[in-house]
């Protein structure tokens, strides 16, 4: 049987994938580690934040199957994919589920991320907004979110590997190459989205992540050196 090769994936929600995954696993390696990597661990968490915020944008903007309306479905979807009966090329419906619940899990951990502290020496690049007692309360928040993001990673491995095992598609290969292999040509070419929709999206996640670094906070007071008695 001959297959086609079609666009699905767009330059932009691929590089905004795996710098996403570089980022995570970055916030989440220097998380453990503690100490002075917890500066990194803030930087990646703002990181996160602006790629977050990005792809969401992109869900509006982007190209075809980059965009929510693609692929987040209602229930009658949802039989249909159960049911053998679904077709398509990219975010399945079941697998939209995960799209949307790794995106509001991670935007809310960054989030929370800016509020925190670590009860030594770090706190989080909005911290002062809050004050002790509340980065406390939301620290012990952003930590409950750690063990539902690794539930929901392996959940995303394991069906990555359900997909190459025992469907035989590899769902990898076309979020690196942007291709995917399929038996017929679909009846609607993907719509790719131009150079102004990209620096939109970009430049608002990039405003985001400034606001969010605490770049627009007002100085911290400055403490009047004392005069030497002497």
């Amino acid at each position: 049987m001959t297959s086609v090769r079609v666009p699905v994936w767009d330059p932009a929600i691929r590089l905004c994938h795996w710098l996403l995954v570089l980022a995570v696993a970055t916030a989440f390696v220097t998380a453990q580690i503690g100490g002075n990597l917890m500066v990194w661990h803030g930087r990646a968490g703002l990181a996160v934040l602006g790629l977050v915020v990005f792809r969401i944008l992109w869900g509006f903007v982007g190209s075809t199957h980059a965009r929510f309306a693609d692929f987040v479905r209602g229930p009658a979807a949802i039989r249909a994919y159960l049911r053998g009966e679904w077709s398509g090329l990219g975010h399945n419906p079941v697998g939209a589920f995960s799209v949307l619940a790794l995106l509001s899990l991670l935007l809310a951990m960054a989030a929370t991320g800016l509020f925190s502290n670590d009860d030594i020496s770090y706190q989080g690049h909005l911290y002062a907004l809050v004050g002790a007692d509340a980065s406390s309360r939301v620290t012990g928040i952003h930590k409950l979110f750690e063990p539902i993001l690794i539930i929901l990673v392996t959940a995303h491995l394991a069906a990555i590997a359900f997909y190459v095992r025992i469907r035989k598609i590899n769902l990898v290969q076309p979020m690196i190459t942007g291709w995917k292999e399929v038996a017929d040509a679909p009846a609607q070419p993907a719509r790719n989205s131009g150079i102004i929709a990209f620096l939109t999206a970009a430049a608002v996640a990039c405003g985001v992540v400034y606001a969010a670094s605490g770049a627009l906070l007002p100085p911290p007071p400055q403490t009047a050196a004392e005069t030497p008695s002497w």
